[in-house]
């Protein structure tokens, strides 16, 4: 390891950091990342009835074709009168986007409060960017063709795709380069200097890059698929996570500046001090994101596998690049306050942190009362949680795919935009008899309440369907209970279980139902295997078991208050009526995964700290040398996190707002005041059951007469750290 760090230090480190930064830049632009085709199933539950149903669609013959409707409205009640003209424009518009379907196969039909009338076309788009290409035809050429008095939309299955795929055109692109600008102001803001900053956002910068490319070349090579959003959340985790390792080594270099004349044994020194922290911290968010993979959905797994590469590119960056990068340009890369050996260090300073320490330290018992109470009152905002989005509340800026559909559902079956479908399998089945359990199918599922319309078609390769157009609002309570009644009627269909046949529902509000439940299966499994996970890597790092619980169980409080009061700015300010049923899942693991990062930083550095002075003094010590850097970490990490909000997404806003609001109160409240007047509180307790003398010999119990040396022991001579 010394010598290790020797090399990453000496006066040829300015090579291997060079070599690096080429290396990466090299790679990113000739390989790039990954390609793939998106699949309907990326975002559909795997094991539940809408997936499989829709993974029996993807076996016919035109899998790839979906459905577009046409909506022609009209101020007045005269649509009849236009249907001759608006017959002549679906005919044109479906030579050009379905050359292939029969003209006489395309029907008009008009409303029977003659305001409107729509037509179904079935596209070929084996891609979202063919979606997006064949929409925005149709709606030129519509709005070219139409008669005058007449209003054209594009809705249904296609033109939400498209629209969707729009929304992502060009904003990983704004996304990245919006992060880049908050890093590099808030890094001029903490540095004060005009120069510095540039050093950490390169690196990182590159770090981020070459994370996506070796991300989704990894996901390619183990099969797991990933969409539009995994790239833009795993560029904010990179420079996020990046940049607060970075803030840690360049504080603690700094730092080291002062007591050393060599620039290089400063950089070893901090190199090392720091880099137990950040391994630590990395490896807790590694761990935590991992967890993602046991998700239902193959997308989020492709989430959490992306991250943890990313995690791991940041931090080789950071220890193995940047500490070339910055012993290259020599102390005046701080100017204009430039470090001189002889001033003293932040833990024997009088900054504002341990002016607030020494606060804390008078009635840790009070502030740790207070804190509660306001995380409690904060939280109260969880008793009020609504969960699940319909689909018009999906978009920040409603798109014509959405209002289309609102529209279509004034003056037709509110289900008509996205129905239901019945998918048979019927491939053990005789030809003569597959139409006879079709029919007796569509038949019972007719009678159902909530269902207003029922067309069986003719099975293709052994696959029928039976499309369900369901009377209440997509996304409503009323029409999920008729996805459960269509459901049982199904089951209990005796048509298709005497024929040997399978049948499941799925499509519209079915495959939302879905979508729910397998979110609320996530958040039972994942969820407290995150918390198991990441507390016996506590307990692994600080060979404790009493100060891994406490610190779990304050970022545990600390995403509780985040969601609960996120819940009032939500309903209140922004004007959503419910959260992503998938955003509290993603929340809890940033928050717990970094939030822990914080805790980290502060705590092992009270640990070193401890070794000499104790514990009580040590966490005041530890609070004043890190509160300055923890603090600008939360900071940038928080309003990284809020960035999301430039993609227009509802469930990536409201992640970030709750990732930011949790990473503050984590940074300004929990981590500043809570867990330093719990370790003042419970004094050398704290680590129970690892005892610390203040001989410089930490010993894991009382019983142990032979300690060991830990790997810190030859970072500092006036800090002796053995542990037992």
């Amino acid at each position: 390891m010394q010598r290790l760090v020797q090399i990453l230090t000496g006066r040829r480190s300015w090579i291997i950091a060079l070599v690096a930064l080429v290396l990466g830049a090299a790679v990113i632009g000739g390989v790039g990342q990954a390609e793939r085709t998106a699949s309907p199933l990326d975002s559909l539950p795997a094991g539940f009835e809408s997936t499989e149903g829709q993974a029996l669609l993807e076996e016919l013959p035109d899998e790839d074709s979906q459905a577009a409707i046409i909506l022609f409205t009209v101020e007045d009640e005269g649509i009849e009168q236009q249907l001759p003209g608006l017959t002549e424009v679906v005919t044109g518009i479906a030579a050009d986007v379905a050359p292939d379907l029969p003209a006489d196969q395309i029907p008009l039909i008009p409303a029977e409060d003659g305001s409107a009338a729509f037509s179904v076309l079935e596209v070929e788009a084996a891609t979202a960017t063919d979606a997006r290409d064949a929409v925005v035809q149709m709606r030129t050429d519509l709005a070219d063709a139409a008669p005058e008095g007449v209003t054209t939309q594009v809705t249904g299955p296609l033109a939400i795709q498209a629209d969707l795929a729009s929304v992502f055109d060009g904003a990983n692109v704004t996304l990245l380069g919006a992060t880049a600008a908050v890093v590099a102001l808030l890094l001029i803001i903490t540095y004060r200097s005009p120069v510095l900053w540039v050093v950490p956002l390169t690196v990182v910068g590159i770090a981020d890059q070459a994370a996506a490319s070796a991300a989704t070349y990894v996901l390619a090579g183990v099969g797991i698929p990933w969409d539009e959003s995994t790239i833009g959340i795993l560029s904010v985790l990179v420079f996020g996570a990046g940049t607060n390792y970075a803030l840690l080594l360049i504080s603690r270099y700094r730092d080291e500046l002062r007591t050393h004349t060599s620039r290089h044994a400063a950089m070893a020194v901090a190199l090392r001090r720091s880099s137990e922290a950040i391994i630590a911290s990395g490896s807790t968010v590694v761990v935590g994101v991992l967890c993602l993979l046991l998700s239902v959905f193959p997308s989020t797994r492709g989430l959490g596998l992306a991250c943890a590469v990313g995690i791991l590119v940041a931090m080789l960056a950071v220890m193995v690049v940047l500490p070339g990068a910055l012993v290259t340009f020599g102390r005046w890369i701080f100017w204009p306050q430039v470090p001189r050996e002889g001033q003293a260090v932040l833990a024997e300073s009088r900054s504002l942190w341990r002016r607030i320490g020494d606060g804390v330290a008078k009635a840790p018992a009070a502030y740790i009362g207070g804190t509660l109470v306001l995380l409690v009152a904060m939280a109260f905002g969880l008793t009020q949680i609504r969960s699940g989005l319909a689909p018009e509340d999906q978009f920040l800026e409603t798109p014509e795919a959405i209002t289309a559909s609102q529209r279509l559902a004034e003056s037709f079956p509110a289900g008509l935009s996205d129905p239901l479908l019945v998918v048979v399998d019927l491939r053990d089945v005789a030809d003569e008899d597959a139409g006879t359990v079709l029919e007796d199918l569509a038949g019972g599922v007719g009678e159902v309440d909530g269902v207003t319309q029922v067309t069986p078609a003719e099975p293709q390769e052994g696959i029928g369907q039976v499309q369900v157009v369901l009377a209440d609002e997509a996304g409503s309570e009323a029409s999920q209970d008729t996805v459960a009644r269509v459901r049982d009627v199904v089951a209990d269909s005796t048509a298709v279980a005497d024929a040997g046949a399978t049948a499941v529902v799925t499509g519209g509000d079915a495959s939302a139902v879905d979508a729910d439940a397998g979110n609320i299966r996530d958040r039972w499994v994942v969820m407290p295997l995150i918390l198991g996970l990441v507390l016996f890597s506590l307990m692994g790092l600080l060979r404790s078991v009493l100060a891994p619980v406490i610190l779990i169980s304050s970022v545990l409080a600390t995403f509780c208050a985040a969601l609960g009061i996120s819940w009032w700015l939500f309903t209140g300010v922004f004007g959503f009526g419910a959260i992503d049923a998938g955003m509290p899942l993603l929340a809890f693991l940033f928050l717990v995964a970094l939030g822990v990062d914080y805790n980290i930083f502060l705590i092992t550095r009270t640990l070193e700290e401890a070794g000499v002075h104790g514990t009580r003094e040590g966490v005041l010590r530890a609070l004043g040398a890190t509160g300055g850097v923890i603090t600008s970490a939360g900071i940038l990490l928080a309003a990284v996190f809020a960035v999301l909000g430039v993609l227009p997404l509802v469930v990536l806003a409201q992640l970030g707002v709750v990732i930011c609001i949790g990473v503050l109160l984590d940074t300004l409240v929990v981590r500043t005041v809570l867990v330093p007047a719990i370790v003042r509180v419970l004094g050398e307790h704290f680590w129970w059951p690892r005892k610390v003398d203040h001989a410089g010999r930490h010993r894991a119990d009382s019983d142990s007469d032979a300690p060991s040396v830990d790997p810190t022991t030859d970072l500092h001579t006036d800090r002796a750290s053995v542990v037992s």
